[in-house]
Order: C-alpha cells, then sequence, then structure tokens
C-alpha cells in the first residue's frame, strides 16, 4: 500500500491513472519527471475518446449538430480556463499549443509595436528557454537589449538588483513564477507591480506555477500569463495564454487564415474578435475538451490541497537527503518557498549515468540542463538531474527514490 502525506489519499488517486500500473522488470513505476510532463488520469483519456466517438467536427462553422456541440464543448474548455486562473472573461484566454507558443505570440503579436531601438527587456536567470529566446530574438530585431536579474546564493531573486533594473525603464518584464530547475517560487503579485510602477509589460511564465498551486491573474495583475495542459494532467499539444483585454484588441493577429477573420475581400480583410484573432485555422479541439477535462480533475482535487501534498513531499524528502553526503541540492531549502521540483547533483556522477540508474530502478528522473544554461552556467554546473513530484506522488516513492540514489552512490564509489 502507498504511504499517502497528510492531505492526498495517494492510493486513490493513482487508481485514476492507468500508466501508473505498469511495471519494469517487477518493479512499480515511480513516476518523477512531472516537471517536464505529467501522467493523465483516465477522465482526460476518456474525454478525448468520447470527442473522437461522438461529436467529432470543426468548430465555429457548421449549423448542423455535431458542429454546435463540438463548438460548445471548446468554449465550456475555454471558459473553465479562465476560472481557473481567475481571468475577467473567458475571452481573455487564447488557446495556444502551450506556454512556449503563448510565450512566442506576445513575442510577434505585440512585440514589433511596443518594443523600439534601444529599449530594455528584462529577463531573469532562472529562466526557461521558451521566455528567453524570443525576447532575444525580438530585441535583435528591434535593436533593443536584454538584462537578466541575477540570483542570491540560495537560487531567488536578487530583489535589489531587479528594483535597480527597474530604473532602466524596461518596456517589458518576463519572469518564471516558478522556476523549472530551482524550484523558487517568485512573488509574482510583487514582481508585477513593481514593473507597473516602471511602465513595463509584464509576461509570467506559468508552466510549473499553475499545475502546482492557484492562480489569480487578477490578483497577481500581470499583463500576460502562459500556461501549458500536459503539465497539469492535460493533453499535449494544449495550452493557454491569458491577456488582459485591452491589450489583445490592440494587438494584430499572430497567424492569419481562416475563423480569425470577420470579413475577407480582395483589397483587405478585418479581424474577428478576441480571443478568436489569434485562433487561425481548425483549433486543437479535441485536446481543449481535454485540456478542460483535466482541469475538472484538478478542481475536484483542490488546488490549495495539490500545494499542501507538495510541499509535505519536498519536507519529507529534504529530510531523507540531508543524510546523504556529497550531495548537491540546488535552489531555497525551504519547502515553503519553493515548488515539488529537486535538481541535485551528487559528487561528479553525471546527471545522465544518475538518471540511467534509476531507470533501472523503475525510477523516472530528468537529467541535463532542462533549458536552462544561462542558470547552468550561474551554477557552473553542465547539467543537474531532476525529480519532481505531483498528486500522486508519494512517501514511498520518495522512499524508493532515495533507495536509488544510495545504489548509484555504491556503484560509483562516492
Amino acid at each position: 500500500m502507498l504511504e499517502p502525506t497528510k492531505t492526498v489519499d495517494v492510493e486513490k488517486v493513482r487508481g485514476d491513472f492507468p500508466i501508473l500500473r505498469r511495471t519494469f522488470d517487477g518493479k512499480r513505476l515511480v513516476y518523477l519527471d512531472n516537471a517536464a510532463t505529467t501522467q493523465k488520469p483516465k477522465a482526460v483519456i476518456d474525454s478525448l475518446v468520447d470527442y473522437y466517438s461522438r461529436y467529432n467536427a470543426n468548430i465555429h462553422r457548421g449549423v448542423h449538430q455535431l458542429s454546435i456541440e463540438a463548438t460548445e464543448a471548446h468554449e465550456a474548455a475555454r471558459k473553465k480556463v479562465a476560472r481557473f486562473l481567475n481571468a475577467g472573461s473567458h475571452r481573455e484566454v487564447v488557446f495556444t499549443r502551450g506556454t512556449t507558443e503563448s510565450i512566442n505570440l506576445v513575442r510577434f503579436a505585440w512585440g514589433p509595436a511596443a518594443v523600439k531601438e534601444g529599449d530594455v527587456v528584462l529577463l531573469t536567470l532562472m529562466e526557461h528557454h521558451s521566455n528567453i529566446v524570443p525576447w532575444q530574438q525580438l530585441a535583435k530585431e528591434r535593436g533593443a537589449r536584454i538584462e537578466y536579474v541575477p540570483l542570491t546564493p540560495d537560487g531567488r531573486l536578487d530583489m535589489g538588483e531587479f528594483e535597480r533594473l527597474l530604473g532602466l525603464s524596461p518596456a517589458l518584464v518576463a519572469f518564471t513564477q516558478c522556476s523549472n530547475v530551482l524550484g523558487t517560487i517568485n512573488d509574482a503579485e510583487r514582481l508585477c507591480s513593481m514593473a507597473r510602477s516602471a511602465g513595463a509589460v509584464t509576461v509570467v511564465d506559468g508552466a510549473q506555477s499553475a499545475p502546482h498551486m492557484a492562480v489569480d491573474v487578477r490578483r497577481i495583475g500581470c499583463d500576460f500569463f502562459a500556461v501549458s495542459g500536459h503539465k497539469m494532467l492535460g493533453p499535449t499539444g494544449i495550452g493557454a495564454l491569458y491577456g488582459r483585454r485591452e491589450l489583445l484588441d490592440s494587438m494584430g493577429p499572430f497567424q492569419t487564415g481562416g475563423d480569425m477573420i470577420k470579413e475577407v475581400h480582395v483589397d483587405g480583410a478585418r479581424w474577428n474578435d478576441v480571443p478568436y484573432k489569434f485562433e487561425a485555422g481548425t483549433t486543437n479541439i479535441a485536446d481543449a475538451v481535454g485540456f478542460g477535462a483535466a482541469i475538472d480533475y484538478l478542481a475536484s482535487v483542490g488546488m490549495d490541497r495539490v500545494r499542501r501534498h507538495e510541499v509535505e513531499l519536498l519536507r519529507y524528502s529534504f529530510e531523507k537527503l540531508s543524510a546523504i553526503p556529497a550531495l548537491t541540492v540546488y535552489g531555497p531549502a525551504d519547502p515553503e518557498s519553493r515548488g515539488g521540483v529537486i535538481s541535485f547533483n551528487l559528487a561528479d556522477i553525471h546527471p545522465h549515468d544518475m538518471a540511467s540508474i534509476l531507470d533501472a530502478e523503475g525510477v523516472a528522473i530528468r537529467s541535463g540542463h532542462h533549458c536552462a544554461q544561462p542558470l547552468m552556467d550561474h551554477l557552473g554546473v553542465p547539467g543537474t538531474s531532476r525529480a519532481s513530484f505531483y498528486i500522486y506522488n508519494s512517501y514511498d516513492d520518495v522512499d524508493a527514490f532515495i533507495a536509488a540514489l544510495l545504489k548509484a552512490k555504491k556503484v560509483f564509489s562516492v
């Protein structure tokens, strides 16, 4: 029996995830790669089968019953995302392929008109590449420059430097709410308030926060907020961008084609209203429906419970890890200050070797630079190993992880 935390009955939750019944050479699957992607509950899988089996049709165009049902399901999913993020309106939610496309939408549809030669774009050293490279490209095209907020020794943003850099009057401030490497949870509300006072537009990468804690974009006060469905129990290839309505209204389209127009004539076209202006062509209808089912599942658990469960797992993990010599864990030491991510190195064991040994024990983790090479450069390492938790992980999973670590330590005699 899997030992639950005080907050979540893990054995009951795991019963909803078919893939977790898999075994490898007699060892049960211990899935600790949730920061990369999460597993899918049967309710999400069933929602996809139901769509393709009963009402597969294109949306917004047809007047036949299948099209009406598909449109209603698609737009119902949009409203679920809006409620989940506490957006002011479902029209402030644009469906995308995920966080990467959401940020690129802002980069292409907002950036060229808003960022001018000589402007500053302010990022942080803990960003995922998807929140760095688009802005590097925009800065290169527009003659702007990038500045980076440095980190403190324990992996938090240097707020003194952040305040100093805001004195440069950046056009844009883009940051992650929760680091996919350090686990650091940034005070998004405070950062957005400071950025707004400096006259900057804010883009928040919510890929690692929205799946794990309650998010309120109106309280945060951000201009844009990006999420990925596959990191929060939903299908791959679907995500969303929240944008303040007045900004979305002022922006040109991201792509052009069908459905994003009001009318087209030989001499030009007029764009559709938001959010449809940004959803050209046939959108990912089935996976939007599946995304909605994932949000329903998380709502049934409760985001406060999801967060408390992960804090309990972190506290238990840190207690166990502290007994292992030569182990370096990156990021804040306080479980309350970080998401359910543990990046580490054990002596001089290469992260890929570590991941391979753990895989042989049925424990799935991630190794490498985690699409955060500037952060790795800052840490002075080529990469790390990373274990990351979600609602179906248990104390027993942590014990299996620790046992596999100790085996790696023995194998490499460190």
